[in-house]
């Protein structure tokens, strides 16, 4: 007999691409949206991404060059409205 993953975990302990479509509401009631949640929630993300990519044995370039394409993706984001208005002006 075969036992299912979701079955054997809480839903409070599964991970966002583990929920089901008719579960994500009230996995999303069980997060905590607190400061403090969502402090810690950043703090496990770059904890995670920091000894996935930077904490490694053989590093290259990959985890330096996603979050500068990341800084450039947000800078430009940033930045559009400017962009597009700047870009219908006419200089002469």
């Amino acid at each position: 007999m075969c036992v299912s993953l979701s079955a054997a975990v809480l839903l409070k302990d599964m991970k966002l691409l583990d929920v089901k479509l008719g579960q994500l509401p009230s996995w999303l009631a069980m997060r905590d949206f607190t400061p403090g949640g969502i402090l810690g929630a950043i703090r496990r993300g770059y904890n995670r991404y920091y000894t996935k990519y930077i904490d490694v044995r053989k590093g290259g370039l990959g985890g330096i060059s996603m979050v500068l394409a990341g800084y450039v993706v947000i800078s430009y984001i940033w930045s559009y409205s400017h962009l597009k208005h700047e870009r219908r002006r006419k200089y002469h």
